[in-house]
């Protein structure tokens, strides 16, 4: 897939001056994160990691991409409401895998007390490579869906007019027109607006949940900022101040200071750092609440990986989404090859094929935010360590996709400009809103182009690896 300013490549001055040009407008367009030595501060500020040129995209991928979006939407809502799925599906990871087994301890106790909340609002993320076969036909391929604290949709809302701005200094203003809008922000926002009207109080507020450690606060503003300009009051608040602040009346409704909360909007608990007992307990309040919990807890246990490796199996995708086999056919048609490592014979075979051949393969643990899996001699290692193990159990092992490597310049504060061997990963926001039985919403709600060096197996923008890209559709 060339580029077609691939001729500037080779223009040394010319990429220099289009650099300094990019770095300024990602100052200017607000493509900003705070720094690693004062990360909860804005005094100082620099532009977040992005590629100096978009990314050639396949443009029959990227509709592909899009037109599952739904699909995947109505599964991770299906799985979320199925008690019975989740729990065989959970059952020998919760066992060895403590982080899933206190999710899922706070998910049956909220089931067993009865749900308050009624309205379920859905912000996802499914993640995609092109995978190049053994034709070298590019194919779209899923590597994982997020279902809590998706990130970078507001700041790759802004990346679009930056990429069009580099493009015109190198005199490519014809390929700059054809960029996609883009606006991720607006779309996430739009279904927290939809939950806090179904909600029914004019009065409450919208609480973000946020990390202690907040340098991506400005890719949260974004969608923050798209709620006040709709004149619904968003407050920030960390699970230590739900701890501290957070109670629910007789009716469970959910106050802060106070204030009554309609939506409780996740940036934070997707990882084992992020409790103590304190949090823990913050977060049983949280589910206990009537509050619209984005995700509520059945739907972050409904993102984890030893979810994704069932979904594969025969028979599983019919049976969550009876009457739905073209939706069924066009998620299945993205799925890479995904094995289990369950005690047994199946999984002795699997984990002796790994060892045996380990680029083949990436061993994924059942962790969100990246930088987690294994990949070659690292994953042999662990997998001959763990083979005999019940500890196998709360990882799976995927095909290890192999996309077809492009040219581009990667910007980060501090750095060297050099040009870089890069893969790309893209991701397309869904939103759903749910009430009840009824589903009042559900839509694609923009995408997400992250790029990083191939010689980084793993890892994206907040993890320091991947950087933030915009999609050129060829």
């Amino acid at each position: 897939m060339a580029a077609p300013w691939e001729d500037v490549l080779c223009n040394e001055p010319a990429l220099r001056e289009a650099a300094s040009v990019a770095v300024d407008a990602a100052l200017l367009e607000g493509v900003l994160m705070r720094t690693e030595g004062e990360p909860n501060a804005s005094d100082v500020v620099n532009y977040a990691p992005f590629t100096l040129l978009p990314s050639t995209v396949p443009s029959a991928l990227f509709e592909q991409a899009y037109a599952v979006q739904q699909d995947f939407n109505l599964l991770v809502d299906a799985i979320s409401q199925n008690k019975e799925f989740l729990e065989h599906t959970l059952a020998s990871t919760v066992k060895v895998d403590d982080f899933t087994a206190r999710l899922f301890r706070i998910y049956t106790q909220v089931l067993e007390e009865g749900l308050a909340q009624s309205v379920f609002l859905g912000i996802n993320r499914s993640d995609y490579m092109f995978d190049c076969g053994v034709d070298g036909t590019p194919a779209l391929k899923q590597i994982e869906i997020n279902t809590i604290a998706a990130s970078f949709g507001g700041l790759t809302s802004r990346t679009v007019a930056v990429h069009g701005q580099v493009l015109k200094v190198l005199g490519k203003s014809k390929e700059a027109s054809h960029l996609l809008p883009n606006n991720p922000s607006k779309g996430l926002a739009l279904g927290i607006v939809k939950a806090w009207e179904l909600y029914g109080s004019q009065s409450a507020v919208v609480m973000f949940l946020v990390e202690e450690v907040q340098r991506n606060i400005f890719d949260q503003r974004c969608v923050e900022n798209e709620l006040w300009n709709r004149n619904i009051r968003v407050i920030r608040k960390r699970f230590r101040d739900v701890f501290e602040e957070g109670s629910l009346d007789d009716a469970r409704r959910l106050y802060m200071d106070g204030q009554e909360v309609a939506v409780v909007y996740y940036r934070e608990g997707y990882v084992p750092k992020n409790y103590d007992q304190q949090n823990w307990e913050a977060r049983l309040l949280l589910e206990r609440s009537r509050a619209v919990k984005c995700p509520d807890i059945a739907t972050q246990l409904a993102g984890t990986k030893k979810v994704q490796q069932e979904l594969s199996r025969p028979g599983t995708l019919e049976r969550l989404l009876p009457g739905h086999a073209e939706a069924v056919a066009r998620i299945r048609a993205t799925f890479a090859g995904l094995y289990s490592l369950d005690m047994g014979e199946e999984g002795d075979k699997i984990a002796a094929m790994a060892i045996a051949d380990p680029d083949r393969f990436v061993l994924k643990p059942q962790r969100e935010g990246g930088g987690n899996n294994l990949y070659g001699e690292e994953l042999r290692q662990v997998l001959e360590k763990i083979r005999d193990s019940p500890e196998r159990t709360s990882y799976i092992l995927m095909d290890k996709i192999k996309p077809q490597p492009a040219i581009n310049y990667l910007l980060r504060a501090y750095s060297p400009l050099q040009v870089s061997e890069c893969v790309s990963e893209l991701g397309i926001f869904g939103v759903y809103v749910r009430q009840g039985k009824e589903m009042v919403m559900n839509r694609a709600a923009g995408h997400l182009l992250r790029t990083k060096a191939i010689e980084h197996a793993d890892g994206g923008v907040a993890a320091g690896v991947a950087v933030l890209d915009t999609p050129y559709l060829v």
